[in-house]
């Protein structure tokens, strides 16, 4: 198959400021931001809680949180289908094939990731951090923040992986959004929309896009982390 074409159609579209096609692109990306918003200061306290509070069962609750992130995503989504649909606990709110069911599914998909980065990051840092901070005179919140600030590298890279899965979902996205032009289809959907068509010059065109954020977010984290001064 000739690729030159379709690729050339591809940047046409990126470059025409094609409506359809920025529309696609803009769903996909406040989803996802919203999510990752929404999500990561409370995963973020409670990883941080994780990785600090000795309790019994703590060990079992982060084992179950990490065999969280090979979870299938399709069986999350399904299982937010069954909530929301018209005969779910939650069919009331009308969420189902909504740009909101798409995000919910975002946000539990991103819940684990961020919670497993920030155990890793607060156990891999200083101990004495917390405790400096805490003999200071700093309030337990205050000494948390100090920690997290210490390690804010790896909890970023946390944020950025977590980012990168949700803008990237594909099944989640189209068994709760439903895939509805102008509505709930994203990069992810469409491009499997459009493949399935035959149409790939959007398909190429949204691939691009997804493979820029990719890097960009990547590069963005490596510059921070440099001038944060590290190597």
């Amino acid at each position: 198959m000739d690729l030159f074409e379709p690729t050339r159609q591809a940047f046409a579209l990126l470059f025409s400021g094609d409506a359809t096609l920025w529309g696609i692109i803009w769903i996909s990306m406040w989803v996802a931001l919203a999510a990752i918003a929404v999500t990561a200061p409370f995963a973020i306290a409670a990883g941080f809680l994780l990785a600090k509070l000795k309790f019994a069962g703590r060990r079992v609750i982060i084992v179950f949180i990490q065999a969280l992130l090979s979870f299938p995503t399709v069986v999350i989504a399904l299982v937010i289908y069954l909530l929301l649909s018209r005969r779910g606990p939650l069919g009331a709110f009308e969420l189902l094939f909504t740009p909101w069911a798409i995000m919910i599914g975002y946000i539990v998909i991103a819940l684990p990731i961020l919670i497993v980065f920030t155990v890793s990051a607060v156990q891999g840092g200083d101990p004495r951090i917390y405790e400096t901070a805490r003999c200071l005179g700093a309030k337990p919140a205050r000494a948390a923040l100090t920690t997290l600030w210490e390690v804010r590298f790896a909890v970023m890279a946390g944020i950025v992986n977590a980012f990168g899965r949700v803008v990237s979902e594909v099944g989640c996205a189209l068994l709760v959004g439903g895939n509805i032009a102008g509505l709930t289809r994203n990069i992810p959907t469409a491009i499997a929309l459009e493949t399935a068509k035959g149409e790939f010059a959007q398909g190429i065109a949204l691939g691009m896009v997804l493979v820029t954020l990719a890097i960009g977010v990547n590069v963005a984290l490596a510059w921070l982390q440099g001038r944060g001064g590290l190597e």
